[in-house]
Formats: C-alpha cells, structure tokens, sequence
C-alpha cells in the first residue's frame, strides 16, 4: 500500500515552528527546576517543602530569563546584526557570554537592591514571609513581561521587576515597608539615563562625522580614529569592571578605577590600531567602505552592552 503524505503548508510550518518553541522552552523550565533539585538536594537538613520551593523559584527564574531575552537582549543584538557586523547566531553566542559574565562579575549590588533595598526585609518576622513574597514578584514581572511581548506593548524589563516587588511588599506588609528614598532614586535613573545616553550617542554621531566621514580621505581619518573609539570604550569598561566587578573582593577609589581604566584603554588602542589601518589601507576611500571598519566598535558596544544589561536586568532573578 502506498501512502501519500500531503505537502506542508506555509500555516502548517509556522504552527509547528511555534509549537516547537513552546516545547523548548518548557523543557528549558524543567531543565531549570531539575538542575536546581540536584544542586540543593545535597544541603543538610532540608526539607521536602524548602526543596520544593527552590525548585519552583528556579523554574520561575528560568521564565522570567526567557523573557528578559526576548527583549531587553534583542535591543541589545539588534544593532550590529541590523548592520551586519554579526550573524545572529554570533550575537546569540556574544550575548550569552557577556550576559552571563555580567551578572556573575558585577551583579552584586543589584541583587542587593532587589533583595533589600526596595523594601524593608525587617519588617517581616518570618523569613518564609519575605521568601514567598519575592517568588510572587518574579512570577508577576516574568508574566506581564510575557503578555506585553505577546501584544507587542513598549515594556521594560527594570519598570517591572520593581513594581512588582514594591507591589508584593504592600500586599504583604502595608505601604511603610517600602524605601522610598530608593524608589525615588530609581525612578530619577529612569528620567536621566535616556537624556544621557541620548546626549552621549548625539557626541559620539558628531566626532564620527566631524573626524571621519566629512574627511576629504575617509579611509585614513578612519584608521587614526576608529582605535581611538574603541580604546574610549575600553576605557569607560575597565573602569567600570573595576568599580563593580571588584568590589565585593578589593575596595577601589574613583580615581584609581579611572586610571586603571586608561591602562586598559591604552594596551587595547595598541593592539588594534594595526589590523585597523591594514584593514583600512585595503578599502577604497568611500563612505560605503569606511563603514566596514565600524563593524569593530559595533560589535565592541554590543558585548559592553550585553554585560552591563547582565549586572542590571539579568541579575533581577538571581
């Protein structure tokens, strides 16, 4: 007997894509969940419902972590794969790295805002009280970031994580046992970190076409700057490694995380700027051709990026 398969439609093939994603990110919680059993099963003394919990709060932090990639990442990646200057499947590798880093590395006085900072810990007597109220504020941030990426709605992954501990914090201990002081630091962040990167990005689009391609030769003005560029952002990352990434180890002054950052900043100005004129001696002196030579410095700003967004957003489910 002969069986005749019917061809798969184009609606046959996105529903079956789909479904696939939904399984893989299913088996990404359970991943999660069983992960976290094996881990914590070897703590003495615990309990059946204390493992339980963790395996459900890991679970939750598993879907809140598919979330924030669903967005806050893709902003991320989205630049340098928009331009070309990664694949999607290099920016997915960069971006997990660099994620990951940040948020081990540098995440640490995020967790402790979250943890204690928002809210008032000593007003809850029973420690299982506070417990229960953080897993309700990760569920809650992980769901409405869920349903606004579902409507396609404007979302911030910070905006709601926050909300949502203050607003579990009401719910279970009244209106006195939020920070004020802190939310209201918060939410000025919001107000002042878009006017700034905003004027920075306005600075940086200005020297680039002062310096570069209103330059009668593109190509050479390119090579002399573009190391410049990348060096400043070497710059700006070292010294905000050593300000955040060693802080819990070795207390570092301003200054001294400022000069280490130059040291950083000059070693890698030294080791790029040849490939970066051999590269651009190659290219012909047009508009078209120099741009090829900021696929560096994009890539460079996405890695950054990414590891600052994991000493920020990623480090909300920790």
């Amino acid at each position: 007997m002969t069986v005749i398969l019917a061809p798969v439609t184009r609606s046959g093939r996105a529903q079956l894509q789909q479904a696939l994603k939904v399984a893989a990110a299913v088996a990404g919680l359970i991943a999660a969940g069983v992960y976290a059993a094996v881990i914590v099963k070897a703590i003495p003394g615990l309990s059946a419902q204390s493992l339980w919990f963790l395996v459900i709060a890991a679970a939750v932090g598993a879907y809140m972590a598919m979330n924030i990639g669903a967005n806050d990442v893709a902003n991320n990646m989205g630049p340098p794969v928009g331009a070309g200057a990664l694949s999607l499947g290099s920016a997915i590798v960069l971006a997990a790295i660099f994620e990951a880093l940040g948020a081990i590395v540098a995440g640490a006085d995020v967790v402790g805002t979250i943890k204690g900072g928002i809210i008032e810990m000593r007003a809850f007597a029973q420690p299982q009280r506070f417990t229960w109220l953080m897993l309700a504020a990760l569920l809650a941030g992980a769901l409405w970031l869920n349903l606004a990426t579902v409507l396609g709605a404007p979302v911030s992954t910070t905006h709601s994580i926050i909300g949502a501990v203050a607003g579990a914090g009401i719910a279970a201990g009244g209106w006195a046992v939020i920070n004020w002081g802190t939310i209201g630091a918060i939410v000025a962040s919001w107000i002042f970190s878009p006017l700034l990167g905003g004027a920075v990005a306005a600075a940086v689009l200005y020297l680039t076409k002062r310096l570069i391609t209103y330059q009668a030769d593109m190509a050479t003005a390119a090579a002399r700057y573009v190391p410049l560029f990348i060096a400043a952002m070497a710059w700006a990352f070292g010294a905000y490694l050593l300000l955040k990434g060693l802080n819990n180890v070795l207390k570092i002054a301003f200054w001294q995380a400022i000069l280490g950052g130059l040291v950083v900043a000059v070693v890698v100005w030294l080791v790029i700027r040849g490939p970066v004129a051999r590269r651009a001696a190659a290219l012909p002196g047009t508009k078209a051709s120099v741009n090829e030579l900021f696929t560096w410095p994009l890539a460079f700003a996405a890695a950054l990026l990414s590891f600052a967004h994991g000493a920020s957003c990623v480090s909300f489910f920790l």
